[in-house]
């Protein structure tokens, strides 16, 4: 396959890659405002045909709220779930659907019309790493799929928002302690606890995740 390739249609683009499709993943991610990707019935079912062949462990699918809106829709993320699949749900809407497998083959979907959905595929190592660094850009602000349906939040009581402000201030850590009439250690340790209520890996994470959700107010 060329670096870089346009295809129009849905069984055109399962044609062209079901090698891709079908192969055994060491990672699949996916980011879609819907799941009403494939407008052809039979090019949805061979697709999910083919991903559920693989271990639904490597899976990682991001998605718009307005996914959430049906009830059968509802059900099917749960399902993946079950079966390990991670999925979690944006706090914005997202574009159309974007692929991306095994850091090596990235499928960008265009707005589906009458002549049929248009994809562009790529091989190209700079345009598959620059889609992938956005959507861990957008996974890492998003939200579990049980925790979203559920509403929950981490509440967090006015010294822990005190503590994010100063975190997000860009102070170094002992000014913020001073500012703040904390020791060191103690600053230290209550950002080290949020970071674990935010469920968040880094401290630029927890100051996205706490601007998406509204906490530092």
């Amino acid at each position: 396959m060329a670096d870089i390739v346009t295809i129009r249609g849905d069984l055109e683009l399962l044609a062209r890659t079901e090698h891709v499709f079908s192969a055994v993943h060491e990672e699949f991610i996916c980011a879609a405002r819907d799941l009403d990707t494939w407008s052809r019935p039979g090019a949805r079912q061979a697709a999910g045909a083919h991903l559920m062949n693989g271990d639904p462990r490597r899976i990682r699918k991001l998605f718009s709220p307005a996914s959430l809106a049906d009830r059968r829709s509802r059900e099917h993320l749960g399902r993946l779930v079950d079966k390990g699949a991670q999925v979690r749900i944006a706090a914005t809407a997202l574009p159309h659907e974007t692929i991306i497998i095994d850091r090596r083959f990235a499928i960008l979907a265009g707005v589906n019309d009458p002549g049929g959905r248009e994809y562009t595929l790529t091989t190209a190592p700079t345009l598959v790493g620059g889609v992938y660094a956005l959507f861990e850009a957008a996974w890492e602000t998003a939200t579990g799929l049980h925790a979203f349906l559920r509403g929950e939040h981490p509440r967090l009581d006015a010294e822990s928002r005190t503590v994010l402000r100063a975190l997000g201030s860009g102070a170094t850590d002992e000014a913020a302690a001073r500012r703040l009439g904390m020791s060191l250690r103690t600053y230290r340790r209550r950002v080290a606890g949020l970071l674990d209520a935010l469920d968040s890996a880094s401290r630029f994470q927890a100051g996205v995740r706490v601007g998406e959700m509204g906490l530092s107010d």
